[in-house]
């Protein structure tokens, strides 16, 4: 099945909902979904990168990350689709639920 990069309205319409459930939101930035997560410390940072990562592979999509110290910076696309798909923002919801 072929993913298909979402259109602007696409995007702000599910990025709008995206953020009605969590406190700190997602933007878009540099043209993938993005948000800084902000953690208590170092362990909670990689505990939370490291639950992120098994469910990654099991969806075979991947995230563009830095980690340093508690924060933990992620930028999600879909390079097969060329942009933002239905896909970054199941791996974002996710995501904010590890982070919860």
């Amino acid at each position: 099945m072929t993913v298909q990069k979402l259109s602007e309205l696409g995007i702000s319409n599910a990025l709008k909902l995206l953020n009605s459930e969590t406190v700190s939101p997602w933007v878009i930035e540099d043209g993938k979904l993005t948000k800084l997560f902000q953690f208590k410390d170092f362990q909670h940072a990689f505990g939370f990168m490291t639950m992120s990562a098994l469910y990654f592979e099991k969806k075979n999509h991947h995230p563009e990350w830095s980690n340093t110290y508690n924060k933990v910076n992620v930028q999600l696309t879909t390079h097969e689709a060329g942009g933002v798909s239905e896909k970054d923002f199941n791996l974002a919801k996710r995501m904010d639920r590890f982070a919860g």
